[in-house]
């Protein structure tokens, strides 16, 4: 039976027309974060990045490097797009995008995330085999179709994505529509839009329509006679989150998904009528089945146990942030809080505070995370230990740090009696300085 599943040849016309899809928007993703600024507030602007702790090697390029960078992705996205050297061309999208993912967590965004793993899916993936430059210059190399592992694991992906996306909507705050409607007051000033964006009926809306979208849509893509319906209703899904949420290529992206659910005869007749179709269905049984099966077995158990893992840690997540990452959590929470951060001399008898100027250091995007999140605060710690010690001083870092999370009452984050230039920075346990509340 798993051969029949994973290795029937079917026609690939899907893949094909995907990659060019898939190619064309992470060039635009690349190329259109240097012309709206992206790159150049977040890693141009600031004089160091919030990367993911433990990649602390990861800091932009000097001067005008960053734009180069992203210029060279452009580059990279089109030639997927085109089929040229596809593997090399995917490869480099795939490290270049991974170098700046994990540099800067200021622009943090689950769609971010996605995207780096269906580049290091697509990598392995033959999207090139047709339909592409490559099989034009290696005529011998052309197919007209693909194991059918290639289609599931895509599909599979997008399940436990959209899954665990609409159970992390399960929880008070968002049933109450308190964060809908937190949403959507930041969006007032839309022209024409922004004042029914502030009706209740829209915020309940919009949390039904979130947890049951995300829950539905790929069992009602999968089934043949709920398929068209949920496809017009992923349009303007789709479209509603790009209008009003402006979320770069990942609507379109979302939309460019579904080519794998429906028939693969009519994605071919649309797309590739010039192509052969493939229907003979063979089962053919490679050489690396096992590789394979160990490989995607890793993956997948990764896949359902990150977004987890945050049920492993004590106190709530919403709260300390300690799992939100990696797991799904899209737009579940807003968070605001007044954060001070106090430098003592260790070698001064008196003991005396001194208050840190956080924009000295850091810019305004930057503080926005680091008046409210743990880690950014515990690598600003860090950080101005690294300053103060390259002047030969010995400094203790406190901080002071009320928070609101989804327009609550402000509490105390952090513990402000420990300095936390000088704990460690647990990432499979919480961390003892981070206070929790049981109510």
């Amino acid at each position: 039976m798993i051969n029949k599943w994973l290795f029937t040849r079917i026609d690939n016309s899907a893949l094909l027309i995907f990659r060019v899809f898939f190619g064309f928007l992470i060039a635009a993703e690349a190329i259109g974060a240097i012309f709206t600024g992206w790159v150049r507030r977040t890693l141009v602007a600031p004089d160091f990045t919030f990367n993911f702790i433990g990649f602390e090697f990861l800091q932009p390029l000097p001067g005008n490097g960053m734009y180069y960078y992203f210029a060279v992705m452009g580059l990279f996205g089109l030639l997927v797009m085109v089929g040229y050297k596809y593997r090399w061309s995917m490869l480099g999208y795939t490290l270049l995008w991974a170098g700046a993912y994990f540099m800067q967590k200021s622009s943090y965004n689950n769609h971010y995330y996605l995207l780096f793993l269906l580049c290091i899916l697509m990598t392995i993936l033959p999207a090139a085999a047709n339909f592409s430059l490559d099989a034009k210059l290696s005529p011998n190399q052309k197919r007209n179709w693909m194991p059918r592992w290639c289609l599931l694991i895509i599909i599979i992906q997008l399940w436990i994505v959209y899954t665990y996306a609409s159970v992390a909507k399960w929880y008070p705050d968002w049933l109450s529509y308190d964060v809908p409607k937190n949403l959507m007051m930041a969006r007032a000033n839309y022209p024409i839009i922004g004042g029914i964006l502030q009706e209740h009926w829209v915020h309940v809306c919009i949390a039904w329509f979130g947890i049951l979208f995300d829950l539905l849509i790929i069992p009602a893509l999968l089934w043949r006679k709920t398929r068209f319906v949920a496809f017009v209703i992923s349009i303007f899904f789709h479209l509603f989150n790009s209008i009003v949420f402006q979320i770069g290529i990942f609507p379109y992206l979302s939309l460019a998904f579904t080519v794998f659910f429906f028939s693969r005869e009519k994605i071919h007749h649309i797309f590739m009528k010039h192509k052969p179709f493939y229907d003979k269905n063979e089962i053919v049984i490679p050489s690396y089945k096992k590789p394979l099966l160990v490989a995607l077995t890793i993956w997948f158990c990764l896949q359902i146990i990150l977004p987890l893992r945050h049920w492993f840690i004590p106190g709530d997540v919403l709260w300390t942030e300690e799992g939100h990452r990696l797991s799904w959590r899209m737009m579940l929470r807003g968070r605001s809080g007044i954060t001070n951060f106090y430098i003592v001399d260790k070698n001064d008898p008196s003991d005396r505070r001194t208050i840190v100027n956080k924009l000295k250091y850091v810019t305004q995007k930057q503080v926005n995370s680091l008046n409210t999140k743990p880690d950014f605060m515990w690598q600003f710690a860090q950080r101005l230990h690294k300053i103060y010690e390259a002047e030969g001083k010995d400094i203790a870092v406190y901080v002071k740090s009320r928070v609101s999370v989804n327009g609550k009452k402000r509490k105390v984050l952090i513990d402000p009696d420990v300095d936390l230039a000088s704990v460690p920075w647990n990432h499979f346990k919480t961390n003892p300085w981070v206070i929790k509340y049981t109510e």
